[in-house]
């Protein structure tokens, strides 16, 4: 039987322009290489001309884009009895947000042509709009946790 352990997260300092421990999360997982001011410029800019063109915050339209992207459930494999079983799991919500930021920055690498701030400032906008590929996987993962619901009560072993 496994025992829970106790351990400390690791708490990002708030980003300096809107305070938000969201929005530096955000910009770390934006980063490459260790340049932080080149994501913070880019997670700035995308963030400004998305609540520029919704007309609400950058905060409020990061939550949007959270609740809009990130999952409820999703499949974890489980061994039993020699078989693999696609079980579906509720999401924690610290997971369901960092999921939901990393497709949204997954979608936006993968835009073709114009640079990083204009893809993900599209990016977010559709996901905002509940469009795009970031929406797209979410229902992808959905799918597949619905169309394994006869497994859920493995989940309970």
């Amino acid at each position: 039987m496994r025992t829970n352990r106790l351990y400390n997260k690791i708490q990002l300092a708030n980003d300096p322009k809107y305070d938000s421990p969201l929005i530096a999360k955000f910009i770390s997982l934006v980063m490459q290489r260790g340049k932080r001011s080149v994501a913070t410029k880019i997670v700035y800019f995308a963030l400004e001309q998305i609540a520029e063109k919704t007309k609400k915050t950058p905060q409020d339209c990061l939550d949007q884009v959270i609740s809009n992207v990130g999952p409820i459930l999703e499949v974890r494999g489980k061994r039993i009895g020699g078989a693999n079983y696609q079980i579906p799991v509720e999401v924690p919500h610290h997971r369901r947000i960092n999921l939901a930021l990393r497709w949204v920055i997954t979608a936006a690498k993968n835009r073709k042509g114009k640079k990083m701030a204009e893809k993900l400032t599209q990016e977010l906008l559709d996901a905002y709009n509940n469009q795009g590929d970031a929406v797209k996987k979410r229902m992808d993962v959905m799918k597949m946790a619905e169309a394994n619901r006869a497994f859920a009560h493995f989940a309970r072993m």
